[in-house]
C-alpha cells in the first residue's frame, strides 16, 4: 500500500484539508470526503482518481 494512499485515509479520518495536484493542475485546501473500493476520491471539488494525484500534502487545517 502506498504511503500517499495511508496519509489521505488518516486526513479523511482526521477531517484535514489537503492540497495536490491533478492532471498538470493544482488545488489547494480540498476536503476529502470519501475513498472507495476503486481509488476514487470525492472531495468538495469534485471526483479524481487517486493514482492521478501528485504531490499530496495534509495541512493542518481542519473542516
Amino acid at each position: 500500500m502506498n504511503i500517499e494512499y495511508r496519509f489521505l485515509q488518516k486526513a479523511i479520518v482526521d477531517k484535514n484539508y489537503v492540497c495536490f495536484s491533478y492532471e498538470n493542475k493544482n488545488y489547494k485546501n480540498v476536503k476529502p470526503l470519501k475513498l472507495d473500493s476503486q481509488n476514487k476520491l470525492t472531495s468538495n471539488k469534485g471526483v479524481f482518481e487517486f493514482g492521478k494525484i501528485r504531490k499530496l500534502v495534509v495541512l493542518k487545517e481542519r473542516f
